[in-house]
């Protein structure tokens, strides 16, 4: 029987049952990557790497959209945040990633108007009460929060807000997972794929992928009952030496996800290659504002280039959202970085594997 509620996917005996089959495959050993943020977090505060056999390893891949936030991107929103009649507006894990030569909570703590909010339609508003001055969004994100985005360009041309930009750092998920498999050292022998991104690609925006490498996947929930299924169905996968792409989540993805949402984001932004922190420039990953709706691009209005930006000297980042290195193997990780003094986005972002193995060791 399918289940309902919430609570439903949190039972302690489903949980058990599901651990107990786990356990009694015979698969060899796995290498398993959690693709999306919200999983590690989930796969953390839940304790499920301890209930599996020593055979399944879970690796936390690049589905953390602070983390995989290029170098040069952070460093364009400090950039946009000193000029002169700004107010930058961001989501709060932005703020404290350390930039080549500042941070956006250095230039806050050093008078700039920086504001974190919880929408982009916040910053709307922002604007519309602050109309001699110039507002900034920073726009990170994935499939999921990309709409929304587009969404609010829209609205701002309907209003006639012109005092509304957008730097877009967005990024497509199935490009990386295809970029992963194209990178020597990458040993995956299964995707869980993101529930929230699947909502709005349906199964469908992983069929390429898919076809071409044919690896083991599965779209899963965030409840333990559904992380432990999905890993329950890539296991059965790899001992049958069957791989499929299955739906593990069917209570919010379809076949063919938000089709209206895509609509939007499709509308407004169009796909360019971007480069990923630490997986370098993939193609047509990235999400950038079509020439219809270049007036709302903030590196446009204020003139600022992307420049080449190194990552953090010994931060292992990179590293860690291929599945090459776990937190552990960062010779940084507890000592130098730390969540108080963090040297890179993994161990800022509450959905970085860093910060997550940090919170949650214990």
């Amino acid at each position: 029987m399918a289940l309902k509620y919430v609570d439903e996917y949190r039972d302690g005996e489903l949980a058990k049952n599901l651990i107990v089959s786990i356990n009694a495959l015979d698969t060899g050993n796995l290498r398993l990557m959690e693709v999306c943020g919200t999983h590690t977090m989930s796969i953390f505060r839940h304790g499920i790497r301890s209930v599996l056999p020593d055979t399944i390893k879970l690796l936390s891949g690049p589905g953390c959209p602070v983390c995989v936030t290029a170098q040069q991107d952070i460093d364009a929103f400090v950039d946009l945040s000193m000029q002169d009649n700004v107010i930058l507006t961001t989501f709060g894990d932005l703020i404290k990633v350390p930039g080549t030569f500042s941070s956006l909570q250095k230039e806050k703590a050093a008078g700039r108007d920086i504001r974190i909010i919880y929408s982009v339609f916040d910053a709307l508003d922002i604007s519309e009460a602050n109309p001699k001055m110039k507002v900034v969004f920073c726009g990170v994100g994935f499939e999921t929060t990309t709409p929304t985005v587009a969404a609010s360009i829209l609205m701002a041309e309907k209003r006639g807000i012109d005092n509304f930009f957008v730097h877009s750092a967005h990024k497509l998920t199935p490009p990386a997972l295809a970029a992963l498999m194209q990178t020597s050292g990458v040993d995956i022998n299964g995707f869980i794929l993101p529930g929230h991104v699947s909502v709005i690609t349906g199964i469908h925006g992983y069929r390429d992928v898919f076809e071409k490498y044919r690896i083991p996947s599965v779209i899963a929930g965030f409840e333990p009952v559904d992380i432990l299924k999905a890993i329950f169905m890539l296991a059965k996968q790899n001992q049958s030496g069957i791989p499929s792409l299955e739906n593990g989540y069917e209570r919010a993805v379809s076949e063919d996800g938000n089709t209206k949402a895509r609509e939007i984001m499709n509308q407004v932004f169009q796909t360019s290659d971007t480069i990923w922190r630490g997986i370098g420039e993939i193609p047509q990953s990235g999400m950038k504002l079509k020439t219809t709706y270049n007036r709302f691009n903030a590196l446009e209005k204020f003139h600022i280039e992307l420049r080449d930006s190194p990552e953090p000297a010994g931060c292992a980042c990179g590293q860690i959202l291929m599945g090459l290195k776990t937190p552990e193997d960062c010779s940084m990780y507890g000592r130098k970085c730390t969540p108080a003094h963090p040297v890179g986005p993994c161990m800022v972002s509450s959905e970085g594997s860093c910060a997550a193995h940090y919170r949650y060791k214990g």
